[in-house]
């Protein structure tokens, strides 16, 4: 069994836990029966062991598998992973997405994403990387009143935007990053967040991207994050100076994602790979599927 899960951009600047898109960047899944468990990691995590002993892929499909069909069962799971850990781009949403939705397929229950989205509120409770990685497209997401459930307005992407994001050496703890973030946050700010998420959302689903340059301000968090890394106020500053539509975190970081007009990505992409030549840089198609089985795509 073969299947793919997208990287993820969240929070899109003023969109702070409630928006999120899907990009053409991937890990890979395999798994084949087994007579005991194993596990390969390539890629992303490839050297670190300790994804081999604690894996949490394995745990939460162990965990989904017991509870749909009582039981577990052995496999030699092949990961194969291309989103970088721990860098804004939603790897962890990945892990969570395609664990439930391979603990499903080999329960051989149809996959309803709906239920796979409010599964996995349990191991992540923020729903603007879990919702993308599902569903593919942009989101607009939210959870019920009690936090059972995750509702959304998903917006399938055009070919002719492209994504250039800027991808530090550096990573950004989003539980330590949560934790620079204000208390409380004045009337003024909130309505400044409000009306710029609204107009951001607005412009992703109607494609008036001419809007996102102003509409992705933000006043929430930010600022707050990026003051980790310095050098990512240098790295908005120019992507904005070379084409760039609008130019934000990506999650709480290090990741800055940034959204052009695909004739302008060629020069963006050259411009921030001169001007930070110590960053990875990658252009990146944007996915409208999401999370997807081998007899839905060919690899």
């Amino acid at each position: 069994m073969d299947f793919r899960v997208p990287a993820t951009s969240a929070n899109l600047g003023p969109g702070f836990d409630s928006l999120g898109l899907a990009l053409e960047l991937y890990n890979l899944f395999n798994l084949k029966p087994s007579k005991f468990t194993s596990i390969q990691i390539h890629g992303e995590g490839a050297k670190n062991p300790k994804l081999r002993v604690d894996n949490v892929f394995v745990r939460i499909f162990n965990e989904q598998l017991k509870k749909l069909i009582g039981k577990t069962l052995p496999f030699k799971f092949t990961f194969d992973n291309s989103i970088p850990i721990s860098r804004g781009l939603g790897s962890s949403s990945a892990v969570i997405i395609g664990a439930i939705s391979a603990a499903f397929k080999v329960a051989e229950i149809p996959l309803d994403k709906q239920k796979i989205l409010n599964l996995a509120l349990h191991y992540e409770s923020h729903p603007d990387n879990i919702t993308p990685a599902c569903m593919g497209g942009f989101n607009a997401c939210m959870l019920t009143q009690h936090n059972r459930e995750v509702r959304f307005v998903q917006s399938p992407l055009p070919d002719f935007i492209q994504a250039v994001v800027v991808i530090p050496n550096q990573s950004i703890s989003t539980h330590l990053s949560r934790q620079t973030l204000p208390k409380k946050y004045s009337q003024k700010d909130a309505v400044f967040n409000l009306s710029h998420s609204n107009v951001l959302t607005s412009a992703f689903i109607t494609q008036k991207f001419e809007l996102l340059r102003e509409a992705s301000m933000d006043r929430f968090h930010q600022y707050y994050r990026m003051k980790q890394i310095p050098l990512l106020f240098e790295v908005q500053k120019c992507a904005l100076s070379y084409g760039a539509l609008m130019s934000t975190l990506s999650g709480s970081g290090s990741t800055f994602f940034n959204l052009c007009y695909k004739e302008d990505s060629a020069q963006l992409h050259k411009s921030l790979s001169q001007k930070f030549p110590r960053l990875k840089i990658l252009t990146l198609n944007f996915d409208n599927l999401g999370v997807v089985f081998d007899d839905e795509f060919k690899l």
